[in-house]
């Protein structure tokens, strides 16, 4: 049975309603879209697929994910005034949290670069024998 794109906006729509009832019910610091997402990915790894019309809609908002920032851009403008009272803590957490996010996946990529070498290396020791 192949879902429309409304059953595929109700089921994300859903999944986004249990992850935010579950974090306030829990009183978790995750936000509730993220679990919801999370729980969305669990569904689909137990399927071990993703049904052609969840794709077909994912892609068709991922193509106009833009539009989704205008609300958050309009935000900004509406809260101008804590922006110019604010703006070096601001600044500081964005330049932090990146410089941060840019470092940790660089040891990321070479923890996991070393593991391979490492593997590759037992593997043709192994192999020598």
């Amino acid at each position: 049975m192949d879902l429309g794109v409304l059953q595929v906006l109700a089921l994300l729509l859903t999944c986004q309603l249990i992850g935010e009832v579950a974090a306030r019910a829990a009183n978790l610091p995750v936000p509730g879209p993220v679990l919801g997402m999370v729980l969305l990915l669990l569904g689909l790894l137990a399927m071990r697929r993703v049904p052609a019309a969840l794709e077909r809609t994912a892609r068709g908002l991922l193509d106009n994910l833009s539009l989704l920032f205008v609300p958050a851009g309009v935000g900004v403008i509406q809260h101008l005034d804590i922006l110019r009272v604010q703006w070096l803590p601001i600044a500081a957490a964005i330049v932090g949290s990146t410089v941060l996010a840019m470092l940790v996946t660089a040891l990321s990529m070479l923890a996991v670069e070393a593991l391979l070498a490492r593997r590759s290396h037992a593997d043709a020791a192994g192999g020598e024998r």
